[in-house]
């Protein structure tokens, strides 16, 4: 009768000291951190590079009829053909056999002015172009946690891509130093002065300036403006806004010397304890016109409740916490709201102490909504804890959760969004189920935006009837 064999032992027992100590290798330096960012970098442009075009930039693709009848434009595959062949002078898409029967393939910027020709000629009843009361300022949207991995970015990402391809002008403005958005859009920043380092410098150095106007009435001497402050005055939305590989998708990028705000605002703010340095964004977004360029404005924030995030927070309309169905992550966003709580009551009781005893009417901190959406979602394994997330979250949770899918996971590893993926390159269902995911999540978002946007104007007609 043959012996069981005897169970091994777990792989953390009679481990070898020497033999440890012999793999360490010799001690590190900063020397070698230096090193390890280079070979990242090199690593993150390779990388980033695989979505790219040969000379470096990324394109987007094109989209066959099959996409534009199904995602993009509500008509029937044969009635658009028909509009096409009675109507020469609208794009009419390319074929890549060069066969005149073939496929139609067409870029974005020839989508929208199909759409906007269906729009303009089309039955009534449709939506062919998305909803936007007349007038209406742009709404801007934070993506913010504390948590890192939690799919803030991607969030991001994707909903400007899927605000782009119904047909809205959206401009995102990358705040993390990490700069994973900015590499999503193909943006290429040099230095923090292609970020909005230059726009924070230049809403301290305005009230710096008026700053000194009262003090020259009072005869005291003024505060010196520095070489920075001289040059932020200087920047402009033109300045720093770049185009993308959308023809509908403005990027304010990122880099890592961005980081350096977090260090600059408050001794800026202890210099002149007048400065609300969390207006900065806004301040900058309402100065140069943006709100009236735009329609939507996506801010993607660092996982930190730093300065560039308090300053996301105050510009927001409308604020999304992605989070992930786990213990840990449900746990980190609630501490998550119980500091925004903190930080944005604090500057509220401060600020409005100090307008009382001016006389001057008191600020109070507002979103039009908020809420929680649930990320990289397994249902086989996490429907239960996301069903007791959703009960204690209540009214701050978006009702659908957002799955992983292959086509994500595949997406993600050629650095590009989901919605830049040629669907030829997946099983057809697979394309389908994946990008239901995020359209999903886009049409959440999308009734959140028309709400608002409705509702802005009802008070409106009610104020010009009152």
């Amino acid at each position: 009768m043959s012996r069981k064999p005897e169970p091994s032992a777990p792989p953390y027992m009679n481990l070898d000291p020497a033999a440890a100590a012999a793999k360490l290798g010799d001690p590190i330096n900063t020397q070698r951190f230096a090193q390890a960012a280079s070979f990242c970098a090199k690593g993150r442009l390779d990388l980033a590079k695989r979505g790219h075009a040969p000379e470096g930039k990324k394109h987007l693709r094109k989209f066959s009829t099959w996409e534009i009848t199904k995602y993009l434009i509500p008509v029937a595959p044969a009635h658009f053909r028909r509009v096409l062949k009675s109507h020469p002078e609208l794009p009419q898409g390319e074929t890549e056999t060069g066969h005149e029967n073939g496929a139609k393939w067409f870029t974005l910027q020839e989508v929208l002015t199909l759409r906007d020709h269906f729009a303009a000629e089309g039955v009534s009843t449709k939506e062919y172009k998305p909803y936007k009361p007349a007038g209406a300022q742009a709404k801007i949207t934070a993506i913010a946690n504390f948590k890192g991995g939690v799919g803030k970015t991607s969030t991001a990402a994707h909903l400007a891509m899927s605000a782009a391809l119904d047909g809205y002008k959206v401009l995102v403005i990358d705040l993390d130093s990490q700069g994973s958005m900015t590499s999503i859009m193909g943006g290429e920043v040099e230095d923090e002065w292609s970020t909005v380092f230059p726009l924070i410098a230049k809403d301290f150095a305005k009230a710096l300036v008026a700053e000194n106007q009262v003090r020259e009435a009072a005869g005291h001497p003024p505060a010196p403006l520095d070489e920075t402050l001289e040059e932020a005055l200087k920047i402009g939305a033109s300045d720093i806004i770049q185009n993308t590989h959308w023809p509908n998708i403005d990027l304010i990028g990122a880099q890592l010397n961005l980081y350096w705000a977090e260090f600059q605002i408050p001794v800026w703010r202890q210099s002149l304890r007048g400065w609300k340095l969390w207006d900065g964004l806004t301040n900058f977004l309402e100065d140069e016109g943006l709100l009236d360029a735009y329609d939507v404005i996506i801010l993607d924030t660092p996982p930190a409740l730093g300065y560039l995030t308090i300053n996301a927070l105050a510009a927001a309309d409308i604020l999304l916490v992605p989070l992930g169905a786990s213990f840990l992550e449900f746990d980190s966003t609630g501490r998550f709201f119980d500091m925004l709580y903190t930080t944005f009551a604090s500057i509220e009781d401060g600020e409005n102490a100090a307008n009382r005893a001016a006389g001057l009417p008191e600020i109070r901190f507002e979103w039009d909504v908020v809420r929680a959406i649930i990320t990289r979602f397994d249902a086989s394994q996490q429907t239960d804890l996301a069903n007791v997330i959703q009960a204690y979250f209540g009214d701050f949770m978006n009702a659908y959760r957002q799955e992983y899918t292959a086509l994500v996971g595949q997406a993600g590893e050629q650095v590009n969004g989901i919605y830049e993926a040629d669907y030829r390159d997946f099983n057809r269902e697979t394309y389908v189920r994946g990008r239901e995911t995020f359209d999903r999540t886009y049409a959440e978002f999308k009734e959140l935006l028309i709400g608002c946007w409705w509702r802005d104007e009802q008070e409106m007609k009610g104020q010009e009837n009152g």
